[in-house]
């Protein structure tokens, strides 16, 4: 069967290549509309939730719902305590998880949901602040709030203009711009974000370093300048599996290191080994890493550097404490 697409299918495709490119371009405009709208209104959304002594509850239903799951969530993972509250589950005694140190973001597009609307009342009795974001600034909800921030599209992505689309898309940027610029408030840093993901990949990458994964002790091959090629030097990094051998000093200072690859060219200049001491081919003052640097630093050296996949761990005082490969990096789940 021939697999070239006959003239309608060719047409089906470009006509769904072009629908497809038409919501991005209307979800872009529709965010991109948001930045004439950030005033005072924002900077004061902003001043409640950095302020707060309490934390940011998200509420919304249905699709906006949805989006205030990953708003709360973002907030969160970025130094702004914050959890969501399904606005129908309220009723029902989630309205306890509010008190009244505690800023409520209430989503709603039209701003007249029934069910946040029914718990409204409710939260401003107890004195919780209320930010709304809305599509409508003369709507119920967005009267009542605190501080109304306006998401309005100018239309939805969707061809009968009824799913919400750039809508919700407008509305997800909202609270990431809040989230940022709260982030940026509070000083959080690298080492604060991996404080929040410890179990991913990015928790990993931002709190493991060189000297939880480093070889040491006995699986680091050692050497002394004087020892030979043969058998020394080359039992040593046959034993230890890492294609190199460190040649140290009676204090364990790193004097240099000898790899598979200086073998290759030690073999190529002399027609023999047999005799031959490592100190007089080692590569001296290799590229090294101190055991208190983070492992993503390390594997960005090796990934930049072209040092064969391997790397040499050393004290303060030059002294030899580890090794570092690759694979090690690899198994750590840095790269």
């Amino acid at each position: 069967m021939s697999n070239l697409l006959q003239p309608h299918e060719l047409s089906d495709a470009e006509h769904f290549l072009a629908l497809a490119r038409n919501v991005l371009d209307i979800e872009a405009d529709a965010i991109r509309a948001l930045k004439d709208r950030l005033g005072e209104d924002f900077l004061r959304a902003h001043r409640l939730m950095l302020a707060t002594k309490g934390r940011v509850v998200v509420t919304g239903m249905g699709k906006s719902g949805h989006i205030g799951n990953k708003i709360a969530s973002t907030l969160a993972s970025t130094g702004t305590p914050a959890f969501f509250m399904h606005p129908a589950e309220a009723s029902h005694g989630d309205l306890g998880m509010i008190t009244e140190h505690d800023v409520v973001i209430a989503i709603s597009y039209s701003g007249e949901s029934e069910e946040i609307g029914r718990i409204l009342p409710l939260i401003k009795r107890r004195g919780a602040k209320v930010i709304a974001i809305t599509g409508r600034p003369q709507s119920t909800l967005a009267r009542e709030a605190d501080v109304h921030l306006d998401a309005a599209v100018e239309k939805e992505a969707c061809p009968l203009n009824l799913a919400p689309t750039a809508s919700t898309a407008a509305t997800l940027a909202m609270g990431d711009a809040l989230a940022v610029a709260l982030l940026d408030a509070r000083g959080f840093a690298s080492d604060d974000f991996a404080q929040h993901h410890p179990g991913g990949a990015l928790g990993r990458k931002l709190l493991v370093h060189v000297s939880d994964i480093m070889r040491k002790g006995d699986q680091l091959p050692r050497n002394a300048p004087g020892d030979p090629l043969l058998p020394n030097a080359l039992d040593e990094m046959s034993k230890k599996g890492i294609g190199m051998t460190c040649v140290v000093d009676a204090d364990d200072r790193l004097l240099g290191i000898y790899t598979d690859g200086d073998l290759r060219r030690t073999l190529e200049k002399r027609d023999t080994i047999k005799g031959v001491l490592v100190g007089e081919v080692m590569t001296r003052d290799p590229r090294s890493i101190a055991p208190g640097r983070l492992a993503a630093e390390a594997a960005q050296v090796l990934e930049q550097k072209g040092l064969g996949g391997r790397l040499v761990v050393l004290s303060p005082e030059g002294k030899l404490v580890g090794a570092l490969t690759f694979h090690d990096l690899l198994a750590a789940g840095v790269v």
